[in-house]
């Protein structure tokens, strides 16, 4: 999953990144509207980190949601 696709998709992922960093609040999650360097910002400003840390968060998760969108779509198999 790349950073488009969490933006086209944010309201479906909007629980996923609220139980990551629950110190983010509904507003929050509003105003970053699946935007990377907006939830940059609110990362940094809630858990009061450095870019470089809130980037390798942001970039874990987005990882861990496509690893888990690849399991949840079955694989493609031939009937024959």
């Amino acid at each position: 999953m790349n950073w488009d696709q969490v933006e086209g998709q944010w309201k479906q992922l909007k629980g996923s990144v609220k139980q990551q960093w629950g110190k983010l609040t509904d507003d929050d999650l509003d105003v970053i509207s699946g935007k990377k360097d907006e939830l940059l910002g609110k990362l940094q400003q809630r858990y009061g980190i450095q870019r470089d840390e809130a980037k390798k968060q942001a970039d874990e998760w987005c990882k861990a949601q496509k690893e888990m969108r690849e399991q949840d779509t079955p694989a493609h198999t031939s009937k024959y």
